[in-house]
């Protein structure tokens, strides 16, 4: 079945990086965009960055262009997000997510916590 693994998330100060991977099995991932998505205590689930089946194309929310980069291997079935200079408001659960056929397939998210 399908399975989307999320890691690399804990906690860093403010102007930190963290990279946060999710392995995916159960479906050809080489072939399927991918996308993340977080959500801050108390707030609605967000996207954050996508990438398409090839990598070749990249979609960024204006709140994390210019500092996180979303990347795949899909000789691993893997998909990135190196997150750079974060900020507190970067806060959240990181989830890795696709849809296919109008069905959406979630990870169980990694926590991110950017604090002093």
């Amino acid at each position: 079945q399908v399975q989307l693994v999320e890691s690399g998330g804990g906690l860093v100060q403010p102007g930190g990086s963290l990279r946060l991977s999710c392995v995916a099995s159960g479906f050809t991932f080489s072939s399927t965009g991918m996308n993340w998505y977080r959500q801050a205590p108390g707030k609605e689930r967000e996207f954050v960055a996508s990438i398409f089946s090839r990598g070749d194309r990249r979609n960024y929310a204006d709140s994390v262009k210019g500092r996180f980069t979303i990347s795949r291997d899909n000789a691993k079935n893997t998909m990135s997000l190196q997150m750079n200079s974060l900020k507190s408001e970067d806060t959240g659960r990181y989830f890795c997510h696709f849809q296919l056929d109008a069905t959406d397939y979630w990870g169980q998210g990694t926590q991110v916590i950017v604090s002093s």
